[in-house]
């Protein structure tokens, strides 16, 4: 007797037929600005990515990305599959971490997501500590900007990120490490280098220097309206989002530049950096441990974000401030 043939249904034939490939390649897209940005974060050629975009599509029967003349913008089936997309993405991230539990309860690897700022002594007592009880724990630390670490969290890629937060994503958690307040700077080549008794009004018209994220309607908006107080010229001649690549433009003498006062003190003492007015009332910016309460963590992770946290807790935030 024959056994009856039931039609396969529409979500069955995507499970069997849908390819992770396609989605890993989305979740880059979706947090991309552009298909070529994209290509490059994926070490890939543009048209197979752009080639991928239109399997995943055809294959969903849904335009997940408008790229209309002027516009990169995610539709709203585009918006649900990277919901979606990127927990499964975090599944997948994690199943490493449980095969490892079976076998091995006490060791385990801590992924870090740091914005490339963070100077702060709470953090690295934590790390001290951890590594002493957990020597065996491996640990490894990725230097990102504050919108690539926290994708990283909420992906469930990273165990956790320490940054700026611009807006506060509802499904992680977030927790104030530091205060760093923000001052001007010049370096050796730059003619207000060493001057004495300048005023606010001896920079106006000067060439500026500034993170990428400088800008009123980005995380660093104090910033922003401190360069405008001191009416800097209109025109930044460079950015960089990493603090290092800023610090280097202020030294090589490319214009004046903010930076977390308590980092410049170093290269100031060293006679690297000058600073600027203003001396008071200067921006401050507040630096977070961000982390997905979603993740399965391994004990090691457990246990360096229960480090970092019991020390915030403990240390009042006037000695969490930094000048």
């Amino acid at each position: 007797m024959a056994v009856a043939a039931f039609p396969i249904q529409p979500s069955e034939r995507l499970v069997r037929e849908l390819d992770w490939n396609l989605l890993r390649t989305f979740i880059v897209l979706a947090e991309s600005r552009s298909v070529t940005e994209a290509a490059q974060k994926l070490r890939l050629a543009q048209p197979s990515v752009s080639t991928a975009l239109k399997r995943l599509e055809d294959r969903l029967g849904r335009k997940l990305i408008d790229r209309s003349p002027g516009r990169y913008a995610l539709t709203r089936a585009g918006e649900l599959l990277y919901r979606e997309a990127v927990d499964i993405q975090g599944s997948i991230f994690r199943l490493t971490t449980l095969m490892r539990e079976v076998t091995d309860e006490v060791q385990g690897h801590v992924k870090i997501a740091v914005a490339s700022h963070v100077i702060c002594p709470v953090f690295d007592e934590a790390l001290a500590e951890f590594h002493a009880r957990h020597p065996k724990a491996t640990l490894s630390i990725d230097v990102d900007t504050s919108r690539e670490a926290i994708a990283a969290v909420n992906a469930r890629s990273a165990s956790f990120a320490i940054c700026l937060v611009k807006e506060r994503n509802p499904k992680l958690e977030y927790r104030r490490l530091y205060r760093e307040f923000f001052g001007l700077f010049c370096g050796p080549p730059h003619p207000l280098f060493g001057q004495q008794g300048l005023t606010r009004a001896d920079l106006a018209g000067h060439a500026s220097v500034s993170f990428e994220t400088d800008r009123l309607h980005d995380v660093l908006k104090p910033v922003t309206l401190m360069r405008a107080e001191a009416e800097l010229g209109e025109r930044v001649v460079g950015t960089s989002s990493h603090l290092e690549e800023v610090r280097r433009m202020i030294i090589a003498g490319l214009g004046i530049g903010p930076l977390p006062v308590h980092v410049a003190q170093r290269d100031v003492d060293a006679g690297l950096l000058w600073h600027l007015p203003p001396y008071d009332k200067m921006p401050e910016i507040d630096v977070h441990v961000v982390w997905n309460p979603r993740a399965k963590l391994n004990r090691a992770e457990e246990s360096m974000l229960g480090e970092l946290l019991g020390r915030i807790e403990a240390t009042p935030i006037e000695a969490r401030t930094y000048i």
